[in-house]
C-alpha cells in the first residue's frame, strides 16, 4: 500500500526515473515511482544501444536483458562505401523491456516504492508552492504529497511545464524517428549499421541494431523540420525494399528525440528534472540512455542531500545543475554547437569522411585516432570546434 506523503516522487519509470529513485533513496529519501503504463519499459520507443563503460559504472551487464553484443560499428556513406570501425569499445543492444524492469527492481530494492497503472495528471500547490503530484489510478483521481518531484517524464513532460518550465523545441531541435523491429533478415549479429545522407536520412541517420543473427532494429531518425515534405518512414521503407525485401515487421515504433542543449531550467522549488525531459540527450547522435542515467544519478543523490538538510528550494537543488554540467552537460553544449555542421553535410563530405575512414589502420581506428587524424588533415575542423566550444561556454 502506498503512503500519502513521501519525500520524493519520481514520475516515470524508465532508465531516468528509476536511477533516480534508486540514488534519492539510498541517500535516505522515502520515494515512490509512478508509471502510467503497466510495467517499466513499455512501449519500447529507442533503438536499445549503450556501451559497456556507460552501463557498467550502473550495473552488471546480465545477458537475460542484452540481446546482441556488439563489436563493431559500420558507417556506409551515400555511395555505399563502408568503414568499419573494430576499436570503438564493446556495445549492447538491449531488451529494453527487461532492462527496464531491473533498473526498477534495483530502486524498489534500496527502498524505493513503485505503483504502475498510475498516470500523473498534475501538481498540488499551496501558495504556489508544489507540496505533491495528483494522479489517476484504476479510474480514480488521488493524491501523493511530497517535499520533491523528480520529473522523468521523457521528451514530452508535461511535470516541467505544469511547473511553470519553459520546455518548447525547436523543430530543427528535434528528430522525427520511425523505427520496426524486423525478423527473416540476415545481417552480422555483432555489428551495428550507421546510413548517412540527404536521400537515406537528411539531417539525422538510419541505423541497424542487431538483436540476433535474423532480427534486428531497423530505424531513421531526420531533422524535424526537414520532414515536411518526405517523412521519415517512407525514407525507412525505402531503405528496407532495397536492404531488406524479405524482411518481416513484428513492432512498429513513432517518436521524437530531442537533440537541442539542456533545458536553460531543470530545477525550481521543489522539483528536478531528469533525462529526456531536461532533453539531455546527445544533440548528434541522439543517445540518450546513459546520458540520463548520469544525470540521475546526479539528481538523485542530491534530492537525497535535500531532504537530509530539508532544503527543498531551487537555491540548493541547484547544486544538480551544476554538477550535471561539469560532468556531461557543458560536453553536451559543443555537442549542440557543432550539430548544425553535421545537419548540413553534403553527400560528398560524407563521402569523403567515410572516404578518410578507411585510410585509418583498423588496428588504430578508434574514435579518438579519427578524431586527431581529422584534426591533422582538416584545419577547418579545429577551427568549427574551437568556435563551438567558445559558443557554449558564452551561453552557459
Amino acid at each position: 500500500m502506498t503512503k500519502s506523503k513521501y519525500d520524493v516522487v519520481v514520475i516515470g519509470a524508465g532508465p531516468t526515473g528509476s536511477t533516480a529513485a534508486r540514488f534519492a533513496a539510498e541517500n535516505g529519501a522515502s520515494v515512490l515511482i509512478l508509471e502510467r503504463d503497466r510495467e517499466p519499459g513499455i512501449p519500447v520507443r529507442c533503438a536499445e544501444g549503450v556501451s559497456h563503460a556507460g552501463l557498467i559504472r550502473f550495473i552488471e551487464p546480465d545477458p537475460k536483458w542484452i540481446a546482441a553484443k556488439i563489436e563493431v560499428a559500420k558507417l556506409i556513406s551515400p555511395n555505399g562505401e563502408v568503414a568499419y570501425m573494430h576499436q570503438n569499445g564493446t556495445g549492447y543492444v538491449l531488451e529494453r523491456r527487461i532492462f527496464d524492469t531491473e533498473l526498477c527492481n534495483i530502486a524498489c530494492s534500496k527502498g524505493a516504492e513503485l505503483l504502475t497503472k498510475a498516470d500523473a495528471i498534475g501538481l498540488i500547490f499551496e501558495n504556489e508552492k508544489i507540496i505533491g503530484v495528483k494522479y489517476k489510478y484504476l479510474g480514480e483521481i488521488k493524491e501523493v504529497f511530497c517535499n520533491i518531484v523528480i520529473g522523468a517524464d521523457g521528451i514530452e513532460s508535461r511535470v516541467g511545464r505544469w511547473a511553470g518550465i519553459k520546455t518548447d523545441l525547436a523543430l530543427e531541435d528535434v528528430d522525427t524517428c520511425v523505427q520496426y523491429t524486423m525478423t527473416n533478415i540476415n545481417l552480422d549479429e555483432e555489428a551495428c549499421e550507421f546510413y548517412f545522407g540527404q536521400n537515406v536520412s537528411p539531417g539525422g541517420y538510419l541505423w541497424v541494431f542487431p538483436k540476433s543473427k535474423t532480427t534486428a532494429n531497423v530505424g531513421i531518425g531526420i531533422a524535424g523540420h526537414l520532414a515536411e515534405k518526405k517523412g521519415p518512414k517512407e525514407y525507412l521503407d525505402e531503405f528496407i525494399e532495397k536492404r531488406f525485401p524479405n524482411g518481416k515487421i513484428n513492432y512498429t515504433v513513432f517518436g521524437g528525440v530531442p537533440t537541442a542543449a539542456t533545458l536553460k531550467e531543470i530545477v525550481k522549488d521543489n522539483i528536478m528534472l531528469v533525462g529526456d525531459a531536461a532533453r539531455q540527450v546527445n544533440p548528434i547522435t541522439g543517445g540518450g540512455i546513459i546520458q540520463g542515467m548520469v544525470a540521475a544519478k546526479i539528481c538523485g543523490i542530491i534530492a537525497g542531500e535535500a531532504v537530509q538538510n530539508s532544503k527543498f528550494e531551487k537555491k540548493f537543488l541547484k547544486k544538480y545543475r551544476k554538477e550535471w554540467d561539469k560532468e556531461l552537460g557543458n560536453n553536451q553544449k559543443v555537442m549542440f554547437s557543432l550539430k548544425e555542421k553535421f545537419m548540413c553535410m553534403t553527400d560528398e563530405r560524407f563521402n569523403n569522411l567515410v572516404k578518410f575512414c578507411n585510410s585509418v589502420p583498423q588496428e588504430e581506428f578508434t574514435t579518438a585516432a579519427l578524431f586527431k587524424r581529422a584534426v591533422k588533415d582538416d584545419p577547418k575542423l579545429v577551427l568549427d570546434i574551437a568556435k563551438a566550444f567558445v559558443v557554449s561556454k558564452l551561453k552557459k
